[in-house]
């Protein structure tokens, strides 16, 4: 699979990158917080990181006074496993580089989603990084297995909590996982057996070869 750069042109229908942002601080103290031993970790609001400037400046520039939360994903991963969406645009912020693995909503036919429609960006350590609400995405992907990943995951409060109880009223319904998150799952992943919908056909993409290879390609 080819991994394009954020920057590269493609990656226009998919997101856009925040400048203007200093970043340091905040990756500095998700520098702090140990790497679980195997797999990924997630958590949607974390004290020590929403602690930081860069908190407010997001809630008020980026999301326009929305109240948000800062978690973060982290770990190690190199699969696709699943896709999520939420209402609304997710940013992210990697103390190193990490790859995300996309697609778009539109792109979902029947309710189904190929993987064959999965691209790859390469995201550099410290860029903000806007994932647009019609992006089809779910965790990072480490670049080098030895540093793992840490991205912090900017959303609106309250995403990823626990899911509302509800009665379908639609096929979309049908999909929502937690709070403001919408799951399509490859047969593959954990989540499709915790009951998620599988919903994503073709090949649970495995980046491990590319992750090596990029790392040793700096951007």
């Amino acid at each position: 699979m080819k991994i394009e750069s954020v920057y590269d042109a493609s990656f226009k229908p998919y997101g856009q990158i925040l400048n203007g942002y200093d970043t340091q601080p905040l990756t500095a103290s998700m520098e702090t917080i140990p790497l679980p031993a195997e797999g990924v970790a997630y958590e949607p609001s974390i004290a020590s990181l929403e602690a930081n400037t860069i908190f407010g400046q997001l809630q008020n520039n980026a999301y326009g006074g929305m109240p948000v939360q800062i978690g973060m994903c982290w770990g190690h991963n190199t699969k696709l496993n699943c896709l999520e969406y939420h209402r609304d645009s997710e940013v992210n912020i990697g103390t190193g580089d990490f790859i995300l693995l996309l697609a778009k909503q539109d792109e979902i036919v029947d309710g189904k989603l190929d993987t064959a429609k999965v691209r790859a960006f390469r995201v550099p350590a410290g860029v903000a990084v806007e994932v647009y609400a019609t992006t089809l995405h779910y965790a990072p992907c480490h670049v080098n297995a030895d540093q793992g990943v840490r991205v912090a995951v900017v959303l609106p409060k309250g995403t990823n909590e626990a899911k509302p109880s509800i009665t379908p009223v639609n096929e979309e319904d049908k999909l929502l996982w937690a709070k403001n998150k919408w799951l399509l799952a490859h047969a593959d992943s954990v989540e499709a057996n915790q009951g998620a919908a599988v919903l994503l056909d073709g090949e649970n993409i495995d980046i491990a070869a590319e992750t090596l290879k990029a790392g040793h390609d700096r951007m």
